[in-house]
């Protein structure tokens, strides 16, 4: 198939475009032509802003695809405006959406592709305005996948099957790290260092990631299946861990000491690092497993790249790079100090 990325230089389509070169599409990525990724020579380029509306149609001419995967939709607005574009034009629209999409905490665990969305819920406040948008974007998706006409403000004149993958926590290269505070990469120097490092809570909650070239084939998977025509898919990690082995096993990958891991309670880091802790309220605070069976069965997802191994690939681009920052250049002993502080007066006044 023809098939066009929207957005393919980021770190999980950076994989998608040289996979589908790799299964023999033919690939255009339209691109703000900002980011000079590694993909391979045979990938066309369209230069534009997927929000400049005449910029999205030009892209819809020039590319002609068959296919469209979207990776930088973010809000319902763009999708009704991607239907506008390549409705009756395409045959299929592979959207990248997130778990995100899920209230949480979960319903229960593992989740399936049926759990409540933040727009299945009224009267709910959303966890994260992020998963709301993606979650009212998908609506706009399916309901173009039923037919034009029922997606409110668009004027295309044909349906597209439509596609959404929901990864989970994907990482790789030409990207970062994920831990307590979001993605600083001042946290690597810390654990190559053997500097403390706080985890939230009692570091027993529940997380996966998952390498962005397993995520990949999945999409790859899913580019012209007509199984996956009218479907939603988890590709998520398997090899679920709590965050104390998480920072056990990146400590691993960086042949760094064991780490010294204090842990601070969730509420307290949020009143003391407001600014710093919205990943953690929205997201590192809830114990989350998404049931992958459905991807397995009809797209081939695999998991074949152990967190450990994935981390080394990660950490050794990103030492390439020269962009681990230093180990001080953000207040975690300050907060550390603050809490021990704390805990010893604590102490001292039960002792008492």
């Amino acid at each position: 198939m023809r098939v066009l990325c929207i957005g393919g230089t980021g770190v999980i389509s950076t994989g998608i475009t040289r996979q589908l070169v790799d299964a023999g599409h033919e690939v255009v990525c339209f691109t703000r032509g900002e980011t000079d990724a590694p993909v391979p020579d045979a990938v066309e380029f369209v230069t534009g802003d997927r929000n400049d509306r005449a910029a999205l149609e030009r892209a819809a001419r020039e590319a002609d695809p068959d296919c469209v995967v979207d990776m930088v939709c973010f809000t319902p607005e763009q999708a009704s405006e991607a239907v506008d574009a390549f409705g009756g034009a395409i045959e299929q629209y592979v959207f990248c959406s997130t778990v995100d999409v899920y209230h949480r905490p979960l319903e229960r665990n593992p989740a399936t592709e049926d759990a409540p969305r933040e727009s299945d819920l009224e009267g709910v406040e959303p966890v994260s305005e992020y998963g709301a948008d993606k979650a009212a974007a998908e609506d706009v998706f399916l309901a173009a996948h039923d037919g034009p006409e029922s997606v409110t403000g668009t004027d295309s004149d044909g349906e597209f099957a439509t596609t959404i993958v929901r990864p989970w926590s994907t990482y790789g290269e030409g990207g970062s790290v994920f831990h307590t505070f979001g993605s600083g990469t001042y946290y690597l120097d810390r654990i190559r260092k053997g500097k403390p490092i706080v985890v939230h809570g009692d570091g027993t909650s529940l997380w996966g990631s998952c390498h962005r070239d397993d995520v990949a084939r999945a999409f790859v998977g899913a580019v012209g299946n007509e199984t996956a025509y009218g479907e939603a898919y988890h590709v998520t990690s398997e090899e679920v861990i709590t965050w104390n082995q998480y920072h056990q096993r990146v400590a691993n990958a960086m042949d760094a000491p064991d780490p010294e891991l204090v842990h601070i309670p969730t509420e307290q880091l949020r009143e003391a690092a407001p600014d710093r802790t919205d990943m953690l309220k929205a997201h590192f605070q809830y114990s989350t497993v998404f049931d992958n069976a459905k991807a397995r069965r009809d797209l081939g997802f695999e998991y074949t790249i152990d967190f450990e191994e994935g981390m080394r690939r990660t950490i050794a681009d990103l030492e390439a790079r020269d962009a681990i920052d230093p180990w001080d250049s953000a207040n975690d002993d300050e907060i550390i100090e603050a809490w021990d502080t704390a805990i010893g007066k604590f102490l001292e006044h039960i002792g008492s």
